[in-house]
């Protein structure tokens, strides 16, 4: 993977994220920051997964990205949700 793979891999997952934070305000721990995180962890994780189905963008296969971060993220949401609501 190249640099500007590299780059444009974080780029998306952190729009994917910040996406989902959206979608999703107030139920992920630490803001955008944590989403962010967990978003770019999710991007790697649907891309190691899927491989490279979609379209590419410089290297980058916007598919994997997105379906990864955004499923984690909201699976993050849903344990928080659950775990707040048990305390």
């Amino acid at each position: 993977m190249s640099i500007l793979s590299l780059v444009l891999f974080l780029l998306i997952a952190a729009v994917c994220a910040y996406l989902a934070q959206r979608l999703v305000p107030n139920m992920v721990p630490g803001g955008l920051v944590t989403t962010t995180i967990v978003g770019v962890l999710g991007a790697y994780i649907g891309s190691s997964m899927i491989g490279s189905y979609g379209s590419d963008f410089y290297g980058v296969s916007l598919v994997p990205c997105i379906l990864g971060s955004g499923v984690l993220v909201f699976g993050l949401s849903l344990l928080y949700r659950a775990l707040h609501k048990s305390s």
